[in-house]
C-alpha cells in the first residue's frame, strides 16, 4: 500500500500535494482517457468541463495565430497538467491541446477539481507557482519572437526541448516533432525552419534523422541567442 502511494506521489502535481486522505477521493472521481496521436484533448473556445493530468505520452498546447496558422505555446509530458488555462472567469479553453503520440490522461471534472483546491492549500499554492512560471516562460518566448533573430529562437527552442524532455538511448531529444511543429513553436515558417535547421546541421551544431534532433555542440548553440 505504501509503495503504491509513493508511486502516485511521484506521478503528477495532484498526488504530490494532495493530503493522503483526499487521494482516495481522487481515485474514486478520476477518469482515464486515451487520446490517439493527432487527436485533440480539448479545443480552443470549448467550454471547460475538467482538467487533465498526463499519465503517459506527449501533448502540444497551441493557439490560433492569424487565419490559417497556429502558435505552439508549450509541450507537455508525463506528469504535466492540462486545461488549467481554462480556469478563469469565462470558463472556456483559450488554447487547444493535441496528442503528439498515443496519450493516456487522468481526467477530473471541474467541480471536483475546484473542491480539491479548497481542501488542499498546498496543491493550490503549488499550482499558483507552476502557473506563474509558465506565464513567465510564455512572456519570455513572446518577447524573444519580437526581438530575437530566427536562428537564435531555433537554438533556444532546441535547448529548451532537451531540458524538458531529455534524450533517449540513441542520443536524440526524447520528443518527435515535425518541421511544421518546430516552425509553430518558434514562430516562423516551414521554409525558414527547414533552411535554418539545415544550416545548424551543416555547422555540426545538431544532427537530425526524420523527426529526431540531437545536439552536437550545446555551447555554440547557446552563443546564438
Amino acid at each position: 500500500m505504501k509503495r503504491k502511494q509513493a508511486e502516485k506521489a511521484g506521478s503528477n502535481i495532484l498526488y504530490r500535494y494532495c493530503i493522503p486522505e483526499w487521494q482516495t477521493a481522487v481515485d474514486a472521481s478520476k477518469e482515464l482517457r486515451v487520446v490517439k496521436k493527432g487527436q485533440p484533448v480539448f479545443l480552443e473556445e470549448e467550454m471547460v468541463r475538467g482538467v487533465f493530468f498526463i499519465d503517459a505520452g506527449k501533448v502540444k498546447i497551441h493557439q490560433r495565430w492569424g487565419s490559417e496558422k497556429e502558435l505552439i505555446i508549450r509541450f507537455a509530458k508525463e506528469g504535466d497538467m492540462l486545461g488549467y488555462r481554462g480556469l478563469g472567469k469565462e470558463k472556456v479553453y483559450p488554447v487547444s491541446a493535441t496528442a503528439l503520440e498515443d496519450t493516456t490522461l487522468m481526467y477530473l471534472n471541474i467541480r471536483f477539481f475546484e473542491a480539491t483546491l479548497e481542501v488542499n492549500p498546498r496543491l493550490t499554492y503549488a499550482l499558483m507557482d507552476f502557473y506563474a512560471n509558465e506565464l513567465e516562460a510564455t512572456e519570455r518566448r513572446v518577447r524573444n519572437m519580437a526581438h530575437m533573430e530566427v536562428r537564435g529562437r531555433i537554438a533556444e527552442a532546441i535547448l529548451m526541448l532537451k531540458k524538458a524532455f531529455g534524450v533517449n538511448e540513441l542520443g536524440f531529444i526524447d520528443i518527435k516533432l515535425t518541421r511544421q511543429d518546430m516552425a509553430s513553436y518558434v514562430g516562423t515558417t516551414y521554409e525558414t525552419i527547414s533552411r535554418m535547421m539545415g544550416e545548424l546541421e551543416t555547422a555540426k551544431l545538431i544532427s537530425t534523422s526524420g523527426k529526431n534532433i540531437a545536439l552536437l555542440n550545446e555551447k555554440k548553440l547557446e552563443q546564438l541567442f
